[in-house]
């Protein structure tokens, strides 16, 4: 179709002066540097001047000249190729919108799988730590090297009573304590570790249960130490750097 077909229907309407908006703005920018549309225009209006001039009779109410008008309007228009396109020229546009709809979607959905894997693999790692955790210590129970120490109290029958299961290879220590007398307020007993040479090691603060009862499980020791005896202290909850007199309870290495 070319560009003079697009602008026919308009080039009727516009002698008739009925053609608004922007057709009529488009229509009159192409008439300035078209000489064939111009010349069918100027055709066009002698004709309707002709027609005027040969008509017999009465003329027309106005009611039928706008009725005439209003038809021609509305009879389907070729529109300008550079205000409408064809529908399949929008298709590109819809597949490649779908497309990036998809591809958000898709993303979203796999965040949301990495953040549930990530979640996963935290769980499996802390009961990866638990489990290890629970073999340490039955490792630490069942060691045929560790070096199992009973306490007792000191000077006083050996009501209260504590074992300590320690291996040196691991720093791992394991202490259990029962009968033990209850605390003033703001106290705890503290367990030590004698070295063979150097100053008595923290290993951990406790206080018994109702019963007497206590535990202090792998508590953070330093590599390789040789112990020769283990020792209960009171001291203020938070611990001391220190034992403090008298010695609760003591027990030498087997």
């Amino acid at each position: 179709m070319s560009l003079h077909e697009q602008f026919a229907e308009d080039l009727a309407l516009y002698a008739l002066g009925t053609l608004q908006g922007e057709e009529r703005v488009a229509l009159e920018k192409h008439l300035e540097g078209c000489a064939g549309c111009r010349r069918e225009l100027e055709q066009l209006r002698g004709d309707m001047a002709l027609m005027a001039l040969s008509t017999a009779g009465p003329v027309p109410p106005r009611r039928a000249r706008q009725r005439l008008i209003e038809a021609v309007a509305r009879e389907p228009r070729r529109a300008a190729v550079s205000a409408k396109r064809s529908w399949w020229m929008v298709v590109p546009w819809v597949a490649a919108g779908a497309l990036a709809v998809g591809l958000v979607a898709l993303w979203l959905q796999n965040s949301d799988l990495q953040h549930r894997i990530a979640g996963l693999q935290g769980q499996a790692a802390q009961q990866l730590a638990e489990l290890q955790r629970a073999r340490d210590v039955v490792s630490t129970l069942t060691a045929t090297d560790a070096m199992r120490v009973t306490l007792v109290a000191a000077k006083t029958p050996p009501q209260p009573q504590g074992k300590a299961i320690y291996v040196r290879d691991r720093s791992s220590l394991i202490f259990l304590a029962s009968n033990l007398q209850a605390l003033p307020p703001q106290k705890a007993y503290e367990l030590w570790l004698i070295p063979t040479s150097g100053a008595p090691i923290p290993a951990g603060v406790f206080k018994p249960d109702a019963h007497g009862s206590a535990a202090v499980v792998e508590p953070p020791l330093p590599p390789g130490v040789q112990a020769k005896a283990f020792a209960i202290t009171v001291e203020p909850e938070g611990g001391s750097s220190a034992p403090t007199l008298p010695v609760v309870m003591v027990g030498l290495g087997e």
